[in-house]
């Protein structure tokens, strides 16, 4: 069942099961989209039944009953977690929710005791507004982590998130 982990006015991210149906239509789309743009020995985003599975920690960022995006982290170990499957909705694209969702992710990090948090990303120019996304947010290029190989469809980012404060999210209620 989904829960709520952060609000900040309208926007609520929750932990998420996967058997929503909007959460599941985006990431069938965020898959197909992944393989219009990449061969597919060079798409990493994962399937549901992946995404789900042990070590994966799953968000999705609501606008009242509305999706906005989700997001997940899955461990690599202990102090090392890779971003998967971040994508925002294209009804909420251009309003930043990116970003914000990518704070939220990495303060979802930082809460479950992970140092570091990498990510891949492509290389070809529909990838551009995401490297640019990481890249504002502190995050550098790096060689491949994990179980991951030099692909020239792959950008790997890290960012060492364990001197980073906690933003603490806007509840709309006053102290």
């Amino acid at each position: 069942m989904e829960r709520p982990i952060r609000s900040s006015n309208t926007l609520e991210l929750r932990r998420d099961d996967l058997t929503g149906l909007q959460v599941r239509a985006l990431l069938e789309e965020h898959l197909a989209e992944m393989a219009s743009h990449t061969p597919a020995e060079s798409v990493h985003a994962l399937p549901v039944e992946q995404l789900a599975g042990p070590g994966i920690t799953f968000w999705s960022l609501w606008s009242g009953d509305q999706l906005a995006g989700c997001g997940a982290l899955k461990q690599l170990d202990p102090s090392h977690a890779e971003i998967k499957s971040m994508r925002t909705t294209t009804q909420f694209r251009g309003q930043g929710l990116g970003a914000e969702l990518l704070l939220r992710l990495l303060a979802e990090a930082r809460r479950l005791g992970y140092s570091r948090v990498s990510l891949e990303t492509g290389t070809n120019d529909p990838f551009i507004p995401a490297r640019r996304l990481y890249a504002r947010h502190g995050f550098v290029e790096c060689e491949p982590f994990a179980d991951y190989v030099l692909d020239p469809w792959s950008v790997f980012m890290t960012l060492d998130v364990s001197g980073q404060g906690e933003r603490e999210p806007d509840t709309g209620q006053g102290t």
